[in-house]
């Protein structure tokens, strides 16, 4: 007993101990290198969101789960600029609209809010200076017009007349997305001038504006209420649904 003993201390000497415990610190650097490297990735050039309501009903639901591509590189890399050269983005994709555009969060912050996110489930994050959190700017909506189209709806039947085109088509014709939107039943006395009646004069998009409802033409807050938007407010694309498992793929 006495000798199994010592042949096991000996086994387990100090130098070995020291050794061992090296190894664990190295690991545990790894580890969380790793999931520093991570984090920063997907929070600069990913994001993860939660669709928080149906604006996008019947084709994406509250609920779901998405991988959005990120735009922050644009304003990180010197030289690089959403605005100029070919767009990211094209007419029907689902994209994620920054209304405040950052809501005061640098890249450290930026960082931070998504080991925040990433440890809690998406169901925490940083706060602005201000006390807004950055998904209270945020909104899921798809792209209608890109720069130099002519936007116009009647009835809910949005009409695109693109940029160098003679002819105006509907939103599905001018888009190799499929998707459906929802249509209200309005009141016959609504004011036909009113955002949400369904009908807009011809507008067309300056140089750096873009055109994007819901999908749920009720009242929701778009385009038709903000107006077009810069390209700059656009700050990434879905890419991936990932939750639920029944409905994974590019939305």
């Amino acid at each position: 007993m006495f000798n199994a003993t010592r042949r096991k201390g000996h086994r387990y000497s100090y130098s070995d101990q020291k050794s061992q415990r090296y190894r664990k610190r190295w690991i545990l650097l790894g580890v969380l290198a790793f999931f520093l490297l991570y984090v920063s990735f997907t929070s600069l050039a990913f994001s993860m969101r939660v669709l928080e309501n149906d604006a996008m009903a019947p084709t994406l639901r509250a609920g779901e789960r998405f991988i959005f591509s990120s735009y922050t590189v644009y304003s990180l890399v010197p030289g690089l600029d959403l605005e100029r050269g070919p767009l990211p983005f094209r007419r029907g994709n689902v994209v994620l609209v920054d209304t405040y555009q950052g809501a005061g969060l640098g890249p450290l912050r930026r960082v931070l809010d998504g080991v925040l996110r990433f440890t809690t489930g998406q169901r925490l994050s940083l706060a602005d200076a201000s006390g807004h959190r950055p998904e209270e700017y945020l909104f899921v909506k798809r792209v209608i017009g890109l720069p130099g189209d002519e936007i116009t709806m009647t009835n809910y039947v949005v009409r695109v007349k693109v940029k160098g085109s003679v002819f105006d088509l509907t939103e599905f014709e001018v888009t190799e997305q499929d998707y459906t939107t929802n249509i209200p039943q309005m009141h016959a006395l609504w004011d036909s001038s009113l955002p949400f009646s369904g009908n807009m004069d011809r507008i067309v998009l300056g140089e750096n504006e873009c055109f994007v409802l819901s999908d749920d033409r009720s009242n929701t807050n778009d385009s038709r209420t903000w107006g077009p938007i810069p390209i700059s407010m656009i700050s990434g694309k879905a890419l991936f649904r990932y939750w639920p498992f029944l409905r994974l793929g590019i939305p």
